[in-house]
């Protein structure tokens, strides 16, 4: 059963765009039914849930909380402080400037929402710090008038980008969760994982999408979320992360897309389209960053569902009705093409401004793994974005979504018939992805002038079993899974019972290069060296991961790999 789409996703009142308000002023808004199927077959079902909303404003506590930064449209010049409250705040604001003696004083703005299964109303808070000088060390604290601790509030530093051509340090993984194991697919590696952010300083570090689970957790949604905020303030409230949504930000009856949890805690670059916070880019020195809203492209089904016997049942309070066994939360084609159209004019003029050498996208789901016992290729990827990728130049996609690392060799084009079914092995159209290079050049790099490096970095900190490997038993090479179609709940299935197939289709991951067999867990440090003018430029690339932690959680990160990637500075012609 699929739960009916809204006619017009365009009536949505976004969180992150209209949905402010000034601060100390509360607004509730209408919530549009989701629509469609995305499932995992883990996830809890049957729940009755019973909090009423305003149950956590009993004590009036405004006390900050999950503080987190993120970039502004100028990363040297502009930076969001964020942060969550157990209740309305009174005159939240923040506090900051370069020095002593130079402090500015910002009134924060209000975002909330109420969740749409146990009714619990959220405070969050936002403050746009601009005018900031690049390449600075910037002091700053957090409070409100009922701030529990105003005596001595939050406070810590951040240092904003540098201009022009520099070298700089980011981190990235995905799937992160929380530490607090009463939560599914939690596991106390991920507090070992923000740890692992701090250990390597990077500027800023990229969160690839399904951040805390918190769908798979239906009764306590907001919980969820506060323990993942609360554990990523140890490194974000000194660095920014910049995350992408993934299909477990999908959530039921929180808005039209299910965001709204993940749109009320991030400010954003804007993407000047009617679904802010959904995709966005920013840059840093030479290296454009793009993040993308996959599940708008993807054929697999993969986020919230219910799967039985019983129907999921929202708190009175929410005035939603139970939400029937089999149902699903599907948003392929959301933006009815908006964010595509998006991606390839932002590329396009990052293509042409020569003080761009590298382009960098950022996305949840993946077009290449070989992941036995994960989820799976996306041939709606392959469709939609991989050509403009290869029109444009993508140096490099990081991705989450399979809980491991596998890395991919310099990809363009695809191979046409390459796939199998994976019932009947008749010959089924998969796109393959075809490597341009099976090997480093003679300097031991990889030159992305000729193709996309794909990694494949799922192992932030969720709870997941060491991951397996397919080999085809006919040619011994690695074989992947790949969705080439919707895969929606199959039709006909035990009743009261979520059923999906596993992949459509088989194929040769001839385009794999490296994958991590001994552990799931780790985090890519990359280190970007601008060059010379008229000459080359790099990106380090290492991955770190954490033997054991698949049994036993650790804080000990080894190093398993160091790729280079390297190519001419788009100024190549010189003075």
């Amino acid at each position: 059963m699929m739960r009916p789409r809204p006619d017009d996703f365009a009536a949505e009142d976004a969180l992150a765009g209209n949905g402010d308000t000034p601060a100390g002023g509360v607004s509730r808004r209408g919530f549009f039914r989701g629509a469609g199927a995305v499932g995992l077959a883990t996830a809890v079902s049957g729940f009755a849930l019973a909090r009423d909303a305003g149950a956590a404003d009993a004590v009036a506590d405004g006390t900050p909380e999950q503080i987190h930064l993120t970039w502004g449209e100028d990363p040297a010049s502009t930076v969001h402080v964020s942060w969550a409250s157990a209740a309305q705040a009174v005159h939240p604001r923040v506090h900051f400037g370069h020095s002593a003696g130079r402090e500015r004083v910002l009134p924060a703005v209000q975002r909330t929402y109420t969740d749409g299964l146990n009714g619990q109303t959220v405070f969050t808070y936002h403050a746009k710090l601009e005018g900031l000088e690049p390449d600075a060390v910037v002091h700053y604290s957090v409070t409100a008038d009922n701030d529990g601790k105003a005596a001595k509030p939050f406070a810590a530093t951040f240092r904003t980008a540098r201009r022009g051509r520099h070298a700089f340090r980011f981190t990235s993984y995905g799937d992160l969760a929380t530490p607090n194991t009463s939560w599914v697919l939690s596991s106390v590696q991920s507090r070992y994982a923000v740890q692992a952010v701090e250990r390597f300083e990077p500027l800023f570090h990229l969160l690839n999408g399904d951040l805390c689970y918190a769908n798979l957790n239906p009764a306590s949604q907001p919980a969820v979320w506060a323990d993942f905020g609360n554990n990523m303030q140890a490194s974000a409230s000194q660095r920014p992360w910049m995350p992408c949504p993934g299909n477990h930000e999908i959530e039921f009856d929180n808005g039209a897309q299910g965001f709204d949890s993940y749109l009320t805690r991030f400010a954003l670059p804007h993407n000047g389209s009617e679904f802010p916070g959904r995709w966005y880019s920013f840059r840093v020195g030479s290296v454009f960053f793009v993040s993308l809203s996959a599940d708008d492209v993807i054929y697999q089904d993969g986020g919230p569902f219910v799967g039985g016997p019983n129907p999921l049942a929202p708190a009175a309070s929410t005035g939603n009705v139970p939400i029937e066994p089999g149902t699903s939360f599907y948003v392929r084609g959301y933006s009815k093409g908006a964010q595509t159209r998006w991606l390839e004019e932002t590329l396009a003029r990052a293509q042409r401004d020569d003080d761009i050498d590298w382009i960098v996208v950022q996305m949840h789901q993946d077009a290449i793994t070989s992941s036995a016992t994960g989820n799976g290729a996306d041939k709606g990827l392959r469709e939609a974005w991989l050509p403009i990728f290869d029109r444009y130049g993508v140096d490099l996609v990081v991705c989450g979504h399979d809980h491991d690392y596998e890395r991919s060799w310099p990809i363009r084009g695809c191979n046409h018939g390459a796939g199998r079914d994976a019932v009947t092995g008749a010959q089924v159209e998969t796109l393959q992805p075809r490597p341009v290079a099976t090997a480093p050049s003679h300097d031991g790099s990889f030159d992305t002038s000729h193709g996309t490096v794909h990694l494949v970095l799922g192992g932030g900190g969720t709870s997941a079993p060491l991951d397996v490997y397919g080999t085809d038993p006919a040619d011994g090479l690695p074989q992947a899974k790949v969705f080439t179609k919707p895969n929606r709940p199959i039709p006909g299935a035990t009743a009261g019972v979520y059923v999906r197939n596993a992949a459509d289709a088989l194929e040769d991951a001839i385009w794999s290069a490296r994958r991590d067999t001994g552990t799931g867990y780790g985090i890519a440090v990359f280190d970007v060296d601008p060059g010379e003018r008229g000459g080359k430029t790099s990106i380090t690339i290492r991955y770190y991961h954490a033997p054991g932690a698949d049994k036993v959680p650790t804080p000990d990160y080894e190093l398993f790999e160091t790729v280079v990637l390297a190519k001419q500075r788009a100024d190549k012609h010189g003075w």
